[in-house]
């Protein structure tokens, strides 16, 4: 056996999924901020009261927006290069991976559309009402978050099925293959 090391992620890939990953989790933890601030959610004596997480409107808008910027901005120059450069026609995933991936990236892009509805829903009330209103606008963003915490549970067994090989190529950029020797 012979090993090799050879081009596997390119900087951008990896730069997206180590900006993204604190990102979203900071959005997540962030809209439970939002979401736990309205009173008739929030129990006193409750798990989210001893964590803290009650009442706190603005601190969890802050948050939110903020690494919201960063999420769009991320996601543009990730989408933006990967039409430019026509990078995602060589990529070698599965189908299945394929449509995960692009699944993932049309749900971020009405994660900040319905996220823009139900921030300013007056302001953008074609967007709202395309969305079907704000609370199902209210509904589909919430539910998109929750499929982006079981997409990123689902990727990191993946990536731990697949062994260390395939997380240091995200880390680096390169990985080992083993070829037979033609002797």
């Amino acid at each position: 056996m012979k090993t090799e090391i050879q081009k596997k992620h390119l900087l951008i890939t990896r730069w997206n999924h180590w900006v993204n990953f604190p990102v979203i989790a900071i959005m997540v933890w962030s809209g439970f901020l939002i979401y736990w601030a309205y009173p008739a959610y929030f129990i006193p004596g409750s798990w989210l009261d001893r964590l803290g997480m009650g009442y706190q409107l603005a601190r969890g808008m802050s948050w939110h927006f903020a690494f919201g910027i960063l999420f769009v901005i991320n996601g543009v120059l990730y989408v933006s290069y990967s039409i430019y450069s026509g990078h995602w026609r060589y990529r070698t995933y599965h189908q299945p991976q394929r449509i995960a991936y692009h699944l993932v990236i049309t749900l971020a892009a009405v994660a900040v559309l319905s996220g823009f509805a139900i921030y300013k829903p007056i302001q953008l009330k074609e967007l709202t009402f395309i969305l079907g209103g704000y609370q199902w606008a209210r509904l589909i963003h919430f539910v998109i978050a929750v499929i982006f915490v079981l997409f990123f549970i689902v990727h990191v067994v993946q990536v731990i099925r697949a062994g260390w090989n395939n997380f240091r190529a995200m880390v680096t950029g390169w990985e080992q293959v083993n070829r037979k020797d033609d002797e």
